[in-house]
């Protein structure tokens, strides 16, 4: 692979060269990837740039206070002329399950192993804790100025993709960009408060539920949470509302993956997490999926009744394969 740096200057030249761009990430965003598409829109558009953001699903509603999030367009396909598509924390084009891209000349910046290096311009650095990490180096490449409103955007990546600091691929590096991001003089404190204590009734009651109906596995290694549609209304949750929960179950000193499991007619989406170097990303890309070490997920179509034992018999493994 070309090395990181290399491919930064290719990114950094093809924009400052061009006029007219858009941006977008995998579908059903998340903190990281909203939080770097704003951060790098709002440094294109100081730059004098012509900047669109097109996703394929709206941001949940946990994200409402993220700076410019208005101005991202929901839209199944694209078909639009400009100089670059810059496609963010996508590990294919097909994650962005949005239409029109593939004629594009295509800047692709990610940080999963496993990227099809799809782009004419790949920026590939799994060192990296976050794509915003990636885009925080870009902004300062293109000599844009580290304004409070592109500062929030990338704190939120960082924080979230990172589960509060907590992953393993927090670095030195990591706790440096935040520093800088820092001294722009946001509230961290409140940005944090925004992402986690700032749920609806509904996710409590959701938590609850789920927390009640514990699945526990594995002599007590693994935990499973079990959400559905009737559940979601018993509660009164918004399906987006959902962020946070597969978290609950490692709280406990004993319970090292936490499994998410979403089940609707026809698909089963499973989120993973997990403590002390256990890979469930390697469980998810057993079933198509992927993530990192610490988090990862993974969407089976048309499962069946035993596919999620599965799904726990291939963690098990996982577990077993760190302990030797």
């Amino acid at each position: 692979m070309t090395p990181p740096n290399r491919e930064l200057s290719k990114a950094k030249d093809l924009l400052l060269g061009g006029a007219r761009f858009l941006l977008t990430s995998h579908a059903r965003p998340d903190g990281d990837s909203l939080g770097s598409q704003l951060a790098l829109g709002h440094a294109l558009k100081q730059l004098g740039k012509d900047v669109r953001i097109i996703n394929k699903d709206s941001a949940p509603a946990l994200y409402d206070f993220l700076p410019d999030l208005s101005t991202i367009e929901i839209a199944p396909s694209v078909n639009a002329s400009c100089d670059a598509v810059v496609v963010l924390e996508c590990s294919s084009l097909s994650r962005t399950e949005v239409a029109g891209l593939e004629t594009q000349t295509i800047i692709n910046i990610d940080h999963h192993l496993g990227n099809t290096t799809y782009g004419a311009v790949n920026w590939i650095d799994e060192s990296a804790c976050a794509c915003a990490e990636l885009v925080f180096d870009l902004i300062k490449a293109l000599g844009a100025h580290l304004t409070p409103s592109i500062a929030t955007n990338l704190y939120v990546g960082i924080l979230t993709d990172t589960g509060s600091f907590r992953h393993a691929n927090v670095t030195a590096r990591t706790f440096d960009i935040c520093r800088q991001i820092a001294e722009t003089g946001i509230n961290l404190t409140d940005v944090a408060a925004s992402i986690y204590t700032s749920g609806s009734l509904g996710h409590l009651r959701l938590s609850g539920r789920v927390i009640d109906r514990i699945q526990i596995e594995n002599d007590g290694k693994i935990a499973i949470l079990v959400v559905n549609d009737k559940i979601l209304v018993e509660t009164e949750c918004d399906p987006d509302d959902m962020e946070g929960i597969v978290n609950l179950p490692l709280a406990s000193r004993n319970i090292l993956v936490a499994m998410l499991a979403r089940e609707t007619n026809d698909s089963l989406r499973v989120s993973l997490r997990s403590k002390k170097g256990i890979d469930v990303r390697s469980v998810a890309l057993s079933f198509g999926g992927g993530g990192h070490l610490n988090a990862a997920g993974l969407t089976i179509e048309s499962p069946t009744q035993n596919t999620l034992d599965e799904v726990i018999s291939r963690v098990s493994a996982a577990i077993s394969e760190t302990d030797k």
